[in-house]
């Protein structure tokens, strides 16, 4: 079982937002993404909105760095990370932009992109871009279609489409992988069944443990009944973590301890057919945290 780590600094929500992140900038992201690197993590990851409302950003933030640009910037200083967007809200966007900007982050970095895709939720995001907020579901699955398409081998992609049209058009460079994967999170019905007909991988949104089994099956469910092989990563978000006994209060839902046992309840994961975890550490500052995602990936990983 993988392990990734969403990125802090480069979004931050009053959900999850330490409060040393605030003062926070670049360097702190670098050093964050380099231990990550270091402990041997799969992914570090970065969300995605373009403009947040003023009646969502006390809750919110209006801090959410550009995920093409922040990954772009990280893969500079790190040598064999992966990079996923957690998650890119690609119907805000036409799927050829979308394809130039992440095909030439795939060719920069060396085939380390990992697309993770979703609908939104913000209706004036969409409002504010011209995009129809009600209809965001059927334009995220169009947009996937065009972007198999755009992300693929050819030099000049080729889609037609209710909202996208587009042939005789050449992108380069092209992605360095042959096949970029894409991830698609959310857990409502609707985006549990595009993951499993049109992804690569899901990412679920916060779902519980007890929860994940019957969401896992109803994927497998889907894929074999549209007769769909081949690889398929199920991801999981796990509770926060502190490796160690804490010296502070690290919130009551904060899974603690000595290592053996920290792996031994994220082994759970695994059991439920999980591929990766996604993990967040409770942190006082950028050193904290570099230590914790050091302590995770000696003394926890290699016992996943």
């Amino acid at each position: 079982m993988s392990y990734g780590i969403q990125l802090p600094v480069q979004s931050q929500s009053t959900l999850y937002t330490e409060p040393w992140e605030a003062a926070a900038g670049p360097d702190d992201l670098v050093a964050v993404a380099r231990a990550a690197d270091r402990a041997g993590f799969s992914y570090v990851a970065c969300c995605d909105h373009v403009a947040i409302p003023r009646r969502l950003a006390p809750a919110m933030s209006t801090i959410w760095y550009d995920p093409v640009a922040t990954l772009a910037f990280l893969a500079a200083a790190t040598e064999r990370v992966r990079l996923l967007s957690h998650v890119a809200v690609v119907g805000l966007r036409h799927p050829l932009l979308t394809a130039k900007q992440y095909a030439t982050l795939d060719h920069l970095s060396g085939g380390r992109l990992i697309l993770g895709v979703g609908a939104g939720h913000v209706r004036e995001e969409f409002e504010v871009l011209g995009v129809d907020f009600e209809r965001r579901g059927l334009v995220l699955d169009e947009t996937l279609d065009a972007l198999r398409a755009a992300l693929g081998p050819e030099e000049f992609p080729e889609h037609h489409g209710k909202l996208h049209d587009f042939e005789g058009l050449g992108q380069r460079p092209r992605p360095a992988q042959e096949r970029v994967p894409v991830w698609v999170g959310g857990s409502s019905p609707a985006a549990v069944r595009r993951a499993a007909l049109k992804g690569d991988g899901w990412l679920p949104q916060g779902d519980p443990r007890d929860r994940l089994p019957a969401q896992i099956a109803r994927i497998r469910q889907l894929r074999q009944e549209a007769g769909i092989e081949g690889s398929f990563t199920v991801g999981a978000l796990t509770e926060p973590l502190y490796v160690g006994t804490p010296a502070w209060d690290v919130g009551r839902r904060t899974l603690t301890g000595p290592p053996d046992s920290l792996a031994e309840s994220l082994r759970a994961y695994r059991a439920m057919g999980v591929d990766q975890i996604q993990v967040r550490f409770r942190s006082r500052g950028r050193t904290e945290l570099i230590d914790q995602i050091a302590a995770f990936g000696a003394d926890i990983a290699p016992h996943l």
